[in-house]
Protein backbone atom coordinates (compact mmCIF):
# COMPACT_ATOMS: atom_id res chain seq x y z
CA UNK A 1 0.00 0.00 0.00
CA UNK A 2 1.40 3.34 -0.68
CA UNK A 3 1.97 5.91 1.80
CA UNK A 4 3.81 8.65 2.70
CA UNK A 5 7.03 8.78 5.58
CA UNK A 6 4.63 10.29 7.97
CA UNK A 7 2.04 7.25 7.92
CA UNK A 8 4.99 4.48 7.93
CA UNK A 9 7.07 6.22 11.00
CA UNK A 10 10.60 6.77 11.03
CA UNK A 11 11.74 3.16 11.06
CA UNK A 12 9.40 2.83 7.91
CA UNK A 13 7.17 0.18 9.47
CA UNK A 14 3.69 0.52 8.84
CA UNK A 15 0.99 2.22 10.96
CA UNK A 16 -2.73 2.66 11.58
CA UNK A 17 -2.41 6.09 9.56
CA UNK A 18 -2.06 4.19 6.35
CA UNK A 19 -5.92 2.78 6.77
CA UNK A 20 -8.53 4.05 4.78
CA UNK A 21 -11.06 1.76 5.30
CA UNK A 22 -10.29 0.09 8.63
CA UNK A 23 -11.83 -2.92 10.80
CA UNK A 24 -11.27 -3.68 14.89
CA UNK A 25 -12.29 -6.53 16.16
CA UNK A 26 -12.76 -6.70 20.12
CA UNK A 27 -12.55 -9.75 22.34
CA UNK A 28 -14.91 -10.51 25.15
CA UNK A 29 -11.94 -10.83 27.12
CA UNK A 30 -10.66 -7.27 26.75
CA UNK A 31 -14.71 -5.97 27.07
CA UNK A 32 -16.31 -7.92 29.62
CA UNK A 33 -15.39 -8.81 32.95
CA UNK A 34 -15.19 -12.42 33.38
CA UNK A 35 -16.51 -12.43 36.96
CA UNK A 36 -19.11 -9.89 36.60
CA UNK A 37 -20.46 -10.02 33.44
CA UNK A 38 -19.78 -5.93 33.13
CA UNK A 39 -18.48 -4.04 30.52
CA UNK A 40 -15.42 -2.04 31.11
CA UNK A 41 -16.69 0.93 30.72
CA UNK A 42 -13.58 3.15 30.92
CA UNK A 43 -11.81 0.99 28.15
CA UNK A 44 -14.50 1.09 25.98
CA UNK A 45 -14.86 4.98 26.18
CA UNK A 46 -11.04 4.81 25.37
CA UNK A 47 -11.16 2.68 22.50
CA UNK A 48 -14.37 5.17 21.43
CA UNK A 49 -11.47 8.28 21.50
CA UNK A 50 -9.59 6.27 19.42
CA UNK A 51 -12.11 5.87 16.92
CA UNK A 52 -13.63 9.23 16.79
CA UNK A 53 -9.85 9.96 15.98
CA UNK A 54 -9.43 7.75 13.25
CA UNK A 55 -13.18 9.44 11.95
CA UNK A 56 -11.44 13.09 12.39
CA UNK A 57 -8.24 11.68 9.87
CA UNK A 58 -10.78 10.88 7.04
CA UNK A 59 -10.96 6.92 8.15
CA UNK A 60 -13.88 5.01 7.74
CA UNK A 61 -14.34 2.77 10.91
CA UNK A 62 -15.90 -0.85 11.00
CA UNK A 63 -16.30 -2.61 14.69
CA UNK A 64 -16.85 -6.38 15.16
CA UNK A 65 -17.22 -6.90 18.81
CA UNK A 66 -17.67 -10.39 20.81
CA UNK A 67 -19.10 -10.39 23.96
CA UNK A 68 -22.51 -10.73 24.08
CA UNK A 69 -22.47 -14.04 25.65
CA UNK A 70 -20.40 -12.99 27.99
CA UNK A 71 -22.43 -10.02 28.97
CA UNK A 72 -25.93 -11.45 28.97
CA UNK A 73 -24.91 -15.01 30.72
CA UNK A 74 -24.50 -12.79 34.49
CA UNK A 75 -28.21 -11.08 33.26
CA UNK A 76 -29.51 -14.48 32.78
CA UNK A 77 -27.87 -16.25 35.97
CA UNK A 78 -26.23 -18.49 33.72
CA UNK A 79 -22.64 -18.60 35.53
CA UNK A 80 -19.90 -20.91 37.16
CA UNK A 81 -20.62 -24.15 33.81
CA UNK A 82 -20.63 -24.00 30.63
CA UNK A 83 -23.62 -23.37 28.76
CA UNK A 84 -25.68 -25.27 26.45
CA UNK A 85 -26.17 -24.28 23.00
CA UNK A 86 -29.83 -22.98 23.25
CA UNK A 87 -28.61 -21.37 26.58
CA UNK A 88 -25.41 -19.56 24.96
CA UNK A 89 -28.80 -18.14 22.34
CA UNK A 90 -30.52 -17.13 24.94
CA UNK A 91 -27.58 -14.57 26.79
CA UNK A 92 -26.20 -13.63 22.97
CA UNK A 93 -29.73 -11.94 22.48
CA UNK A 94 -30.18 -10.71 26.43
CA UNK A 95 -26.27 -9.15 25.84
CA UNK A 96 -26.41 -8.09 22.18
CA UNK A 97 -29.09 -5.43 23.50
CA UNK A 98 -26.94 -4.07 26.31
CA UNK A 99 -23.34 -4.58 24.24
CA UNK A 100 -25.04 -2.00 21.34
CA UNK A 101 -26.31 -0.09 23.92
CA UNK A 102 -22.75 0.43 25.57
CA UNK A 103 -21.41 1.60 22.11
CA UNK A 104 -24.26 3.36 21.47
CA UNK A 105 -23.45 5.76 24.42
CA UNK A 106 -19.16 5.59 24.06
CA UNK A 107 -19.72 6.92 20.87
CA UNK A 108 -22.44 9.45 21.44
CA UNK A 109 -20.25 11.52 22.90
CA UNK A 110 -17.94 11.95 20.01
CA UNK A 111 -21.21 12.58 18.12
CA UNK A 112 -21.09 9.39 15.81
CA UNK A 113 -24.27 7.44 15.42
CA UNK A 114 -23.72 3.45 15.51
CA UNK A 115 -25.78 0.65 13.34
CA UNK A 116 -25.71 -2.76 15.05
CA UNK A 117 -25.29 -5.35 12.75
CA UNK A 118 -25.89 -9.59 13.21
CA UNK A 119 -24.21 -11.82 10.86
CA UNK A 120 -24.10 -15.56 9.85
CA UNK A 121 -21.43 -17.27 7.65
CA UNK A 122 -23.96 -17.28 4.54
CA UNK A 123 -24.20 -13.77 4.96
CA UNK A 124 -20.72 -13.83 3.92
CA UNK A 125 -20.40 -16.96 1.46
CA UNK A 126 -23.79 -16.80 -0.21
CA UNK A 127 -23.20 -14.35 -3.39
CA UNK A 128 -26.36 -12.48 -2.82
CA UNK A 129 -26.55 -12.35 0.93
CA UNK A 130 -22.97 -11.03 0.45
CA UNK A 131 -23.87 -8.29 -1.56
CA UNK A 132 -26.76 -7.23 0.06
CA UNK A 133 -24.39 -7.24 3.68
CA UNK A 134 -21.96 -5.41 1.83
CA UNK A 135 -23.93 -3.20 0.00
CA UNK A 136 -25.29 -2.47 4.04
CA UNK A 137 -21.93 -1.84 5.42
CA UNK A 138 -20.74 0.61 2.65
CA UNK A 139 -24.46 2.83 2.85
CA UNK A 140 -23.71 3.03 6.72
CA UNK A 141 -20.38 4.46 6.09
CA UNK A 142 -21.34 6.56 3.31
CA UNK A 143 -23.57 7.75 5.75
CA UNK A 144 -20.70 8.52 8.44
CA UNK A 145 -21.95 6.02 10.74
CA UNK A 146 -19.91 3.29 12.68
CA UNK A 147 -21.27 -0.56 11.86
CA UNK A 148 -20.63 -2.56 15.09
CA UNK A 149 -20.80 -6.21 14.09
CA UNK A 150 -21.10 -9.39 15.58
CA UNK A 151 -22.38 -12.93 14.85
CA UNK A 152 -25.73 -13.80 15.14
CA UNK A 153 -25.19 -16.13 17.88
CA UNK A 154 -28.72 -16.00 19.20
CA UNK A 155 -29.97 -18.00 15.72
CA UNK A 156 -26.76 -19.61 14.30
CA UNK A 157 -26.92 -23.42 15.56
CA UNK A 158 -23.13 -25.15 16.37
CA UNK A 159 -22.63 -26.07 12.67
CA UNK A 160 -23.19 -22.75 11.05
CA UNK A 161 -21.32 -20.50 13.41
CA UNK A 162 -17.85 -18.92 12.80
CA UNK A 163 -16.69 -19.78 16.43
CA UNK A 164 -14.37 -17.10 16.69
CA UNK A 165 -14.75 -13.27 15.99
CA UNK A 166 -11.06 -13.12 14.04
CA UNK A 167 -12.38 -15.03 11.53
CA UNK A 168 -15.85 -13.47 11.09
CA UNK A 169 -13.87 -9.58 11.05
CA UNK A 170 -11.49 -11.38 8.24
CA UNK A 171 -14.46 -12.46 6.50
CA UNK A 172 -15.89 -8.92 6.87
CA UNK A 173 -12.90 -7.12 5.82
CA UNK A 174 -12.72 -9.01 2.38
CA UNK A 175 -16.48 -8.60 1.94
CA UNK A 176 -16.33 -5.21 2.14
CA UNK A 177 -13.20 -4.42 0.68
CA UNK A 178 -11.42 -2.94 3.92
CA UNK A 179 -7.50 -2.37 3.43
CA UNK A 180 -6.71 -2.40 7.31
CA UNK A 181 -7.82 -5.07 10.18
CA UNK A 182 -6.98 -4.70 13.51
CA UNK A 183 -7.26 -7.37 16.22
CA UNK A 184 -7.03 -6.35 19.87
CA UNK A 185 -6.06 -9.47 22.02
CA UNK A 186 -4.33 -10.04 25.12
CA UNK A 187 -0.57 -10.78 23.88
CA UNK A 188 1.23 -8.12 21.87
CA UNK A 189 1.69 -10.29 18.75
CA UNK A 190 2.66 -13.37 17.02
CA UNK A 191 5.66 -14.89 19.12
CA UNK A 192 8.30 -17.50 18.04
CA UNK A 193 6.68 -19.65 20.64
CA UNK A 194 4.51 -19.26 23.47
CA UNK A 195 5.46 -16.28 25.87
CA UNK A 196 3.64 -17.62 28.68
CA UNK A 197 6.12 -20.87 28.59
CA UNK A 198 8.78 -19.72 26.67
CA UNK A 199 11.44 -16.95 28.02
CA UNK A 200 13.09 -16.62 25.29
CA UNK A 201 9.93 -16.52 22.57
CA UNK A 202 10.46 -13.04 20.40
CA UNK A 203 8.01 -10.84 19.41
CA UNK A 204 8.12 -10.96 15.39
CA UNK A 205 6.81 -7.64 14.11
CA UNK A 206 5.96 -8.33 10.31
CA UNK A 207 5.15 -11.65 8.84
CA UNK A 208 4.44 -11.32 4.71
CA UNK A 209 3.49 -15.12 4.16
CA UNK A 210 1.94 -17.59 6.15
CA UNK A 211 4.19 -20.37 5.85
CA UNK A 212 4.64 -23.53 8.01
CA UNK A 213 7.53 -21.86 10.18
CA UNK A 214 4.78 -19.03 11.35
CA UNK A 215 1.89 -21.25 11.11
CA UNK A 216 3.67 -23.63 13.69
CA UNK A 217 4.46 -20.46 16.08
CA UNK A 218 0.38 -20.22 16.84
CA UNK A 219 -0.35 -21.77 20.65
CA UNK A 220 -3.48 -23.21 22.58
CA UNK A 221 -6.38 -20.57 22.58
CA UNK A 222 -5.92 -18.94 26.62
CA UNK A 223 -8.61 -20.02 29.10
CA UNK A 224 -11.64 -17.71 29.82
CA UNK A 225 -14.30 -16.34 27.41
CA UNK A 226 -11.93 -15.91 24.78
CA UNK A 227 -12.87 -18.46 21.59
CA UNK A 228 -10.03 -17.22 19.55
CA UNK A 229 -6.66 -17.73 20.38
CA UNK A 230 -3.29 -17.53 18.10
CA UNK A 231 -4.59 -20.53 15.92
CA UNK A 232 -7.61 -18.50 14.74
CA UNK A 233 -5.84 -15.43 14.61
CA UNK A 234 -3.19 -16.95 11.98
CA UNK A 235 -6.28 -18.62 9.86
CA UNK A 236 -7.81 -14.77 10.41
CA UNK A 237 -4.13 -13.70 8.98
CA UNK A 238 -4.58 -15.91 5.88
CA UNK A 239 -8.08 -14.74 4.85
CA UNK A 240 -7.14 -11.11 5.40
CA UNK A 241 -3.93 -11.54 3.40
CA UNK A 242 -5.89 -13.29 0.48
CA UNK A 243 -8.04 -10.40 0.20
CA UNK A 244 -5.32 -7.72 0.04
CA UNK A 245 -5.99 -6.50 3.38
CA UNK A 246 -3.13 -5.91 5.90
CA UNK A 247 -3.95 -6.74 9.73
CA UNK A 248 -2.43 -6.30 13.16
CA UNK A 249 -2.18 -8.08 16.46
CA UNK A 250 -1.89 -6.17 19.21
CA UNK A 251 -2.35 -5.91 23.30
CA UNK A 252 -6.16 -4.11 23.47
CA UNK A 253 -5.59 -3.63 27.41
CA UNK A 254 -3.71 -0.35 26.91
CA UNK A 255 -6.29 3.30 28.16
CA UNK A 256 -6.65 4.34 24.11
CA UNK A 257 -5.46 0.55 21.98
CA UNK A 258 -6.36 2.78 18.55
CA UNK A 259 -3.82 5.15 19.45
CA UNK A 260 -0.68 3.33 20.39
CA UNK A 261 -1.47 1.94 16.83
CA UNK A 262 -0.49 5.40 15.65
CA UNK A 263 3.47 5.22 15.88
CA UNK A 264 5.89 2.06 15.19
CA UNK A 265 7.07 0.28 18.33
CA UNK A 266 10.59 1.46 17.49
CA UNK A 267 9.50 5.18 17.76
CA UNK A 268 7.30 4.84 20.93
CA UNK A 269 4.25 2.74 19.61
CA UNK A 270 2.58 -0.21 20.73
CA UNK A 271 4.64 -3.78 19.90
CA UNK A 272 2.76 -5.51 17.69
CA UNK A 273 2.80 -8.00 14.62
CA UNK A 274 1.46 -6.45 11.15
CA UNK A 275 0.52 -9.50 8.34
CA UNK A 276 1.38 -7.54 5.25
CA UNK A 277 -0.57 -8.60 1.78
CA UNK A 278 1.00 -8.45 -1.45
CA UNK A 279 -1.82 -6.84 -2.88
CA UNK A 280 -4.18 -3.97 -2.05
CA UNK A 281 -8.39 -4.84 -1.69
CA UNK A 282 -9.39 -4.03 -4.85
CA UNK A 283 -6.32 -5.49 -7.17
CA UNK A 284 -7.07 -8.78 -5.24
CA UNK A 285 -10.51 -8.20 -5.72
CA UNK A 286 -10.26 -7.45 -9.31
CA UNK A 287 -7.53 -10.38 -9.83
CA UNK A 288 -9.96 -13.16 -8.79
CA UNK A 289 -12.52 -11.79 -11.14
CA UNK A 290 -10.64 -11.67 -13.94
CA UNK A 291 -9.33 -15.38 -13.24
CA UNK A 292 -12.73 -16.82 -12.46
CA UNK A 293 -13.45 -19.70 -14.98
CA UNK A 294 -16.62 -20.22 -14.96
CA UNK A 295 -18.77 -17.04 -16.18
CA UNK A 296 -22.56 -17.31 -15.60
CA UNK A 297 -23.56 -15.72 -18.85
CA UNK A 298 -22.54 -12.61 -20.74
CA UNK A 299 -23.98 -8.87 -21.69
CA UNK A 300 -23.47 -6.95 -24.81
CA UNK A 301 -22.68 -3.34 -24.66
CA UNK A 302 -22.99 -0.62 -27.41
CA UNK A 303 -19.19 1.32 -28.78
CA UNK A 304 -20.16 3.68 -26.25
CA UNK A 305 -20.66 1.69 -23.33
CA UNK A 306 -17.38 -0.32 -24.04
CA UNK A 307 -15.17 3.14 -24.17
CA UNK A 308 -16.37 4.35 -21.29
CA UNK A 309 -15.48 0.98 -19.42
CA UNK A 310 -11.91 1.36 -20.93
CA UNK A 311 -11.83 4.91 -18.93
CA UNK A 312 -12.79 2.74 -15.53
CA UNK A 313 -16.54 3.28 -15.55
CA UNK A 314 -19.40 1.05 -14.57
CA UNK A 315 -21.85 -0.41 -16.69
CA UNK A 316 -24.60 0.90 -16.59
CA UNK A 317 -28.40 -0.69 -18.28
CA UNK A 318 -28.38 2.29 -20.78
CA UNK A 319 -25.33 0.49 -22.82
CA UNK A 320 -26.15 -3.09 -22.84
CA UNK A 321 -28.09 -4.41 -26.16
CA UNK A 322 -28.55 -7.97 -25.14
CA UNK A 323 -28.26 -10.28 -22.09
CA UNK A 324 -27.23 -14.08 -22.53
CA UNK A 325 -27.63 -17.11 -20.38
CA UNK A 326 -29.19 -17.60 -16.66
CA UNK A 327 -27.53 -15.91 -14.00
CA UNK A 328 -28.69 -14.41 -10.53
CA UNK A 329 -27.41 -11.42 -8.62
CA UNK A 330 -23.80 -11.38 -7.87
CA UNK A 331 -23.08 -14.00 -10.22
CA UNK A 332 -20.06 -13.20 -12.45
CA UNK A 333 -20.65 -12.14 -16.38
CA UNK A 334 -18.86 -11.37 -19.27
CA UNK A 335 -19.09 -8.02 -20.97
CA UNK A 336 -18.92 -8.01 -24.97
CA UNK A 337 -18.57 -5.31 -26.97
CA UNK A 338 -20.72 -4.96 -30.91
CA UNK A 339 -18.53 -7.61 -32.66
CA UNK A 340 -19.18 -9.94 -29.58
CA UNK A 341 -14.94 -9.67 -28.49
CA UNK A 342 -14.60 -10.24 -24.73
CA UNK A 343 -13.42 -6.79 -23.39
CA UNK A 344 -14.76 -6.58 -19.62
CA UNK A 345 -15.86 -9.46 -16.65
CA UNK A 346 -17.77 -8.24 -13.33
CA UNK A 347 -20.21 -9.20 -10.62
CA UNK A 348 -23.51 -8.85 -11.84
CA UNK A 349 -26.04 -6.64 -9.52
CA UNK A 350 -28.92 -7.78 -11.49
CA UNK A 351 -30.41 -11.16 -12.35
CA UNK A 352 -30.99 -11.80 -15.95
CA UNK A 353 -34.43 -11.53 -16.52
CA UNK A 354 -34.28 -8.39 -14.74
CA UNK A 355 -31.36 -7.12 -16.70
CA UNK A 356 -33.72 -7.88 -19.71
CA UNK A 357 -36.13 -5.96 -18.41
CA UNK A 358 -33.92 -3.21 -17.93
CA UNK A 359 -32.06 -3.09 -21.03
CA UNK A 360 -31.00 0.45 -22.78
CA UNK A 361 -33.34 1.80 -20.29
CA UNK A 362 -31.72 4.72 -17.22
CA UNK A 363 -30.91 4.50 -14.34
CA UNK A 364 -33.93 6.68 -13.23
CA UNK A 365 -36.49 3.97 -14.56
CA UNK A 366 -35.21 0.65 -12.79
CA UNK A 367 -37.57 1.47 -9.95
CA UNK A 368 -40.23 1.73 -12.02
CA UNK A 369 -39.90 -1.01 -14.40
CA UNK A 370 -38.46 -3.47 -11.63
CA UNK A 371 -40.64 -2.70 -8.94
CA UNK A 372 -38.06 -1.78 -6.50
CA UNK A 373 -34.83 0.41 -6.46
CA UNK A 374 -31.89 -1.84 -7.16
CA UNK A 375 -28.14 -0.46 -7.91
CA UNK A 376 -27.88 2.45 -11.00
CA UNK A 377 -25.28 0.61 -12.53
CA UNK A 378 -25.71 -3.03 -13.74
CA UNK A 379 -21.92 -3.82 -12.77
CA UNK A 380 -20.13 -1.21 -10.53
CA UNK A 381 -16.65 -0.32 -11.87
CA UNK A 382 -15.37 -2.00 -8.46
CA UNK A 383 -16.69 -5.03 -9.37
CA UNK A 384 -15.56 -4.83 -13.24
CA UNK A 385 -12.09 -5.87 -14.83
CA UNK A 386 -11.59 -4.47 -17.87
CA UNK A 387 -9.48 -6.49 -20.24
CA UNK A 388 -7.91 -3.77 -21.61
CA UNK A 389 -6.18 -2.92 -18.54
CA UNK A 390 -4.61 -6.43 -18.59
CA UNK A 391 -6.08 -10.09 -18.20
CA UNK A 392 -4.68 -11.53 -15.17
CA UNK A 393 -3.78 -15.07 -14.26
CA UNK A 394 -6.35 -16.98 -13.34
CA UNK A 395 -5.86 -17.95 -9.76
CA UNK A 396 -7.19 -19.46 -6.78
CA UNK A 397 -10.34 -17.25 -4.97
CA UNK A 398 -10.38 -15.43 -2.03
CA UNK A 399 -12.72 -17.62 0.68
CA UNK A 400 -16.32 -15.68 0.64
Amino acid sequence: MAADRSAVGGSGRPTLLQARRLIVKIGSALLVDDKTGHIHRTWLDGLADGVAACRLRGQEVVIVSSGAVAVGREHLGLTGRPLRLEEKQAAAATGQIRLAHAYQETLARHGITVAQILVTPEDTEQRRRHLNARATIDTLLRLSAVPVINENDSVATAEIRFGDNDRLAARVAQMISADTLVLFSDIDGLYTGDPRRIADARLIPEVRALTPEIEAMAGEAPPGYSSGGMVSKLAAARIAMTAGCRMVIAKGRRPNPLAALETPAEDGGAPCTWFLPSAEPRTARKRWIAGHVSPAGAVYVDAGAAAALGRGKSLLPAGITAVDGSFERGDLVVVRDPAGREVARGLSAYAADDARRIIGRRSAEIAAILGFRGRDEMIHRDDLVFDGQGALPPESPPES
